[in-house]
């Protein structure tokens, strides 16, 4: 883990990313003191992911199309009393 304080990361921070991306962690420090952790995130996936994965899983109903009622629509607005 390499510790870090705040001028130093800011100053420097470009010459780290490779060594977060190598799976290294940054402890960083204001005054010495730990205030947070850096560390890299995961690679993205390489393949896009397929559509349809939950076909045939659930379905719809209908009523899922039909207006909300007044007291509810309300609500979301923020005038209900």
């Amino acid at each position: 883990m390499i510790k870090l304080n705040i001028h130093e990361a800011k100053t420097h921070l470009s010459k780290y990313l490779a060594k977060l991306k190598a799976g290294e962690r940054i402890l960083l420090c204001k005054r010495n003191h730990p205030v947070a952790e850096i560390t890299a995130l995961p690679e993205p996936p390489v393949q896009p992911r397929p559509i349809g994965l939950a076909k045939g899983r659930f379905s719809v109903p209908r009523s899922f199309f039909e207006p909300l009622p007044d007291e509810l629509l309300d609500a979301f607005e923020g005038t209900h009393m």
